[in-house]
């Protein structure tokens, strides 16, 4: 008898199989291949809002006007020329020390704190506060000796810390800044600009604890001995234009009268930095600035 191979005797059998219905019962119908989805549409970007008057004149030497939510500059003068910039560049020393973390973190007073000019808060040797009280306390009344306090507390060292600032000015594209001190006293070695204090200030306005300190008018700081000081901001803006909500002034003989002042107005929030104006100017620089700014006419 001759046998056929196994294959051939199995291909009825296999030319049958797609006409059996499944183990479980009639498969229905087939399912369709489904469209690709769609990525959304990209979201638009905001343009700044250009005011459309020219801007003011101003007496500061150098000055800049920045959009916030853009980062848009809207006006600019002498924006890049490096100069001493005084305690504005404790926005700096603001962003290290919130990098750091730990604002609960009792700093235990010691008497180098204290090795720098006015303006002081007078702290001792041996009193304890957290790094939350002593940035806001810098950044209302502008101590030194917190400042140093501050640096020391987190960098170990003042000139460690003056590393650290450098360190986060260049990755926040401060190009033109060179940090020696966390406040501002003059040094030889110690330069920043205008544009790159709108870009440090531009970043600590994203800061809910940076912009609610910065905003504070009054503080009443309690010493570790009980006593309650109250520090009033040193930027008079917050009392002068409504929507003023910070950020920070400075002063040396070098640096002349600085300010950085921010704002937010129906929609719009903007950064004005003055620097190397007189006493009694600076205010009007920065107020007439930002007011240009917000509430001036604009097309976007």
């Amino acid at each position: 008898m001759i046998r056929r191979p196994r294959l051939a005797r199995l291909l009825p059998l296999l030319l049958l199989l797609p006409l059996a219905p499944s183990c479980g019962g009639d498969p229905g119908p087939r399912a369709r291949p489904q469209p690709a989805t769609l990525a959304p549409p990209p979201r638009a970007i905001p343009r700044a809002a250009i005011p459309r008057i020219p801007p003011p004149a101003v007496v500061a030497e150098s000055a800049i006007v920045v959009d916030y939510v853009t980062g848009r500059v809207l006006y600019a003068r002498n924006a890049d020329l490096p100069r001493p910039v005084a305690s504005t560049q404790k926005i700096v020393t603001a962003l290290t020390v919130l990098d750091a973390g730990h604002l609960d973190r009792t700093v235990v007073i010691e008497a180098s704190d204290a090795d720098c000019e006015p303006t002081k808060l007078g702290l001792k040797p041996g009193e304890r506060y957290t790094r939350r009280q002593l940035l806001k306390a810098m950044m209302v009344k502008s101590g030194n000796d917190v400042a140093r306090a501050l640096a020391r507390d987190v960098g170990g060292t003042q000139e460690h810390f003056a590393a650290l600032m450098n360190y986060k000015a260049r990755r926040l594209g401060m190009r033109q800044s060179h940090f020696a001190n966390p406040h501002g006293l003059p040094d030889p070695a110690q330069l920043s600009t205008a544009r790159d204090i709108a870009i440090a200030a531009r970043n600590a306005y994203r800061s809910p604890i940076i912009r609610a300190f910065a905003a504070t008018r009054e503080y009443p700081f309690q010493y570790s001995s009980g006593r309650t000081r109250r520090l009033e901001n040193t930027n008079k803006l917050l009392e002068r234009v409504p929507y003023c909500d910070g950020m920070k002034t400075g002063t040396t003989n070098a640096s002349g009268r600085c300010l950085v002042a921010t704002g937010s107005l129906n929609g719009r929030s903007a950064i004005v930095v003055v620097l190397k104006s007189t006493s009694r100017a600076v205010w009007d620089d920065a107020e007439t600035l930002l007011r240009w700014a917000l509430e001036s006419p604009a097309d976007t």
